[in-house]
């Protein structure tokens, strides 16, 4: 974190600042307050006293409640810190199923003195762990109702609480009243204790009678673009929709390369660092800064942490980058695919599998105990995708991500697991009858660059695949079909229940069957192999070759979310006490909603413009009026087609919209997708006009300005 009066300050755009800011960063003060924000393990050491340090352990590890006495202490003490820190209220942070939007509401810290009917400063234990709050309100899928609406908000407690803007957030998982899930959170909890409870399984029949539990962890890489406040106010469906509804192609976009990693503009540098000092102040540390493929797309990353803290983590970024974007004028956009034809942008998720004796599951070691563990995890993770990819496909599905999964620089639909060359050998004898252990990541190449000023590289023994939606990447594997705009926690959730049942699998196999722990990895490898894939997952041939394998290819999210509901679903999430059959039929629903509202949305945002600016422009643009003679006559006579085409397509958009009339989400969510295919219909046409309409009658900024008018802006901070 920067110094202190940094923080308090937004960052100037000046030389005198800036060099102010680059002699703390090397005088390497820059990380002295990192955290400051957060009420973290050295906090709890300084303001807790040791029974209370000891109870909160217990409660952590066990999910007992502390006594009355213990969490009022405890509570009394994290508000003396909040204080002292600004604090001057509280809120439960929670995720509705919505998304990344949080709930939260901010409460005084105040209580009543019931002896002598008194308001007083305080803040209990009870208001520490609880809240209630009303369940009806937010996308529930019928699980909540106005005559049945409680519902109620319970602390994380291994997720740390922090302060931000006055108030002391506490990040909480959110349930109805008769405790099913109505948030993004508590599945992702309940699939860590999954994953915890079967990996135990398959560590005590490979030996391991020391761990106590089995830890996932994530470290997310998230992608955005930053463009011009000014301009992002009068495109009015950015406003709407956070992507461009229309938009010609520009003649530079990202041919040359010129962007990725490339120097950061001046004013989205100051921004970026601005972001960057209050996102170490709260606790994340930032490591990566940098410009991505296209123009005006940029992505940070932290160094990993626990799943569920890390999850938190990344909303509160999201949150930090928007609001410093605001302070220099800009914006920044985190939908999946907010321009056409350039780079989406996606959130790689980096996820790994540990101990809590600090053992690595996914990477495979030097020994043959660790490479033997290795591959069991790895084939439970076969299975996972293998024989539930429907699911971990429906967790990726949102309308912004059907835009970017098989585009540019985008995984397919398509779910499958890269492991590289030598390890798919590995695998593949493991299925004729091979031994487990075997395969080693130890071994890596040395690259002699040719030259005594530069170190030999030491190269991994398997190459990057960054088409697959699931790669092994040495020691983890990189969930790369995450939308940027997604929530992690539940396609985190996804994954972890599907590797949970895989590791189920195979310990039922010896333990319910009495078969050999090594028989049973290799036939669980045997009869998941069709999902390994290592070749270009771009090609028009994987596709078919998908088919040939039975892989599904779920192209659409309705064709996703249908598949939420499939009785082994059901069963799945059942079967690990993750969602009821009532909770998923909710979840599926909210999904379809959210499907329905985002395109009916962007429909009226882009008959909006069709009918304020679009059509207007053309009707004005009097150079398409019929009269002149030879090739500048054709030019004419092809506007006046084109623009009587979009007319016509105007027309279209209106009827399929007044189209999506079911009541029922499902029957709403596939008309919606119908009406999907008309906006790009329409928006083909309206593109061609763009590029005939006169530049001073078009109404809109053009992806030109939109990419490039801020780069070479001083800061205006």
């Amino acid at each position: 974190m920067l110094t202190r009066s940094l923080l308090r300050a937004t960052v100037s755009g000046s030389a005198r600042a800036a060099a102010s800011r680059l002699s703390r960063l090397s005088s390497g003060t820059a990380l002295a307050d990192y955290g400051k924000l957060v009420f973290s393990a050295t906090e709890e050491a300084q303001y807790l006293s040791a029974p209370v340090r000891a109870a909160l352990a217990d409660a952590r590890a066990s999910g007992k409640p502390m006594s009355k006495q213990h969490a009022n202490e405890l509570a009394s003490s994290l508000k003396a810190w909040a204080a002292a820190h600004g604090a001057v209220s509280y809120a439960h942070l929670f995720y509705p199923m919505r998304g990344r939007i949080a709930g939260e509401k901010h409460d005084s810290f105040v209580v009543m003195d019931f002896a002598t009917g008194t308001i007083k400063e305080g803040f209990t234990g009870a208001q520490l762990f609880h809240g209630e709050t009303d369940g009806s309100s937010f996308p529930n899928g019928g699980l909540r109702d106005t005559h049945a609406a409680a519902a109620y908000t319970t602390w994380d407690m291994t997720s740390a609480p922090f302060v931000r803007e006055q108030t002391l957030m506490i990040p909480a998982a959110f349930v109805s009243w008769n405790g099913e899930p109505l948030d993004e959170k508590t599945p992702l909890l309940r699939s860590q204790e999954a994953v915890s409870t079967q990996g135990l399984r398959l560590l005590r029949l490979l030996g391991d009678t020391q761990s106590k539990s089995v830890i996932t962890k994530v470290g997310w890489e998230q992608e955005f673009f930053v463009i011009d406040g000014e301009r992002f106010r009068a495109r009015p469906d950015l406003i709407a929709s956070g992507r461009t509804l229309f938009g010609a192609k520009p003649p530079r976009g990202k041919q040359s390369s010129a962007n990725y990693f490339a120097r950061i503009p001046l004013r989205v540098r100051d921004m970026l660092r601005d972001a960057q000092a209050e996102m170490w102040a709260s606790g994340i540390s930032c490591a990566t800064l940098h410009n991505e493929v296209a123009p005006a797309q940029h992505e940070t990353a932290p160094i990993f942490s626990i799943t569920n803290s890390a999850a938190d983590q990344n909303l509160l970024a999201m949150d930090i980058l928007a609001e410093a974007a605001h302070r220099h004028d800009l914006e920044v956009l985190f939908h999946e695919k907010p321009f056409k034809g350039l780079n989406g942008s996606g959130k790689h998720n980096n996820w790994g599998v540990n101990t809590d004796t600090g053992a690595n599951i996914f990477s495979p070691g030097a020994s043959e105990a660790e490479q033997k563990r290795f591959t069991v995890f790895v084939a439970a993770l076969m299975y996972a995708l293998n024989v539930h990819g429907d699911v971990v496909r429906a967790g990726i599905a949102t309308p912004g991500n059907d835009h970017r999964l098989g585009a540019q620089e985008a995984p397919p639909a398509i779910i499958s697991l890269y492991t590289g060359t030598l390890m798919e050998k590995h695998l593949a004898n493991v299925a004729r009858g091979g031994p487990l252990h075997g395969y080693t990541v130890e071994n890596g190449r040395s690259l002699d660059l040719g030259s005594c000023a530069v170190a030999k590289v030491k190269a991994g023994v398997e190459d990057r695949n960054r088409t697959a939606p699931f790669p092994f990447v040495g020691n983890r594997f990189e969930f790369r079909a995450v939308g940027s705009n997604q929530n992690i926690m539940w396609p985190l959730a996804c994954v972890q229940t599907a590797f949970a049942d895989g590791l189920k699998h195979i310990a039922d196999l010896v333990e319910n069957k009495n078969v050999p722990l090594e028989r049973a990895v290799q036939q669980t490898v045997a009869e998941s192999m069709r999902i390994v894939f290592n070749g270009n997952g771009y090609s028009a041939e994987w596709p078919l070759e998908a088919a040939r394998r039975g892989i599904p290819n779920l192209r659409t999210t309705p064709a996703a979310v249908d598949t939420l509901n499939a009785p082994k679903n059901v069963e799945l999430f059942g079967r690990h006490g993750i969602v009821s059959a009532e909770g998923v039929a909710a979840r599926q629903a909210v999904l379809f909603e959210n499907y329905t509202t985002t395109i009916v949305t962007e429909s009226n945002a882009m008959l909006n413009m069709l009918r304020d600016g679009i059509l207007p422009a053309c009707m004005r643009d009097t150079t398409a009026a019929p009269g002149a003679a030879g090739a500048l006559g054709e030019f004419a006579s092809r506007k006046a087609k084109l623009y009587e085409q979009l007319a016509a397509e105007t027309l279209k958009l209106e009827a399929s919209l007044a189209a999506v009339n079911a009541d029922a989400p499902r029957e709403a969510a596939f008309q919606a997708l119908a009406l999907a295919g008309q906006m790009e219909t329409t928006r083909a046409v309206a593109d061609q006009v763009e590029r005939l309409v006169p530049h001073d009658l078009w109404p809109y900024p053009k992806y030109e300005e939109l990419f490039y008018s801020h780069h070479s802006e001083a800061p205006r901070v």
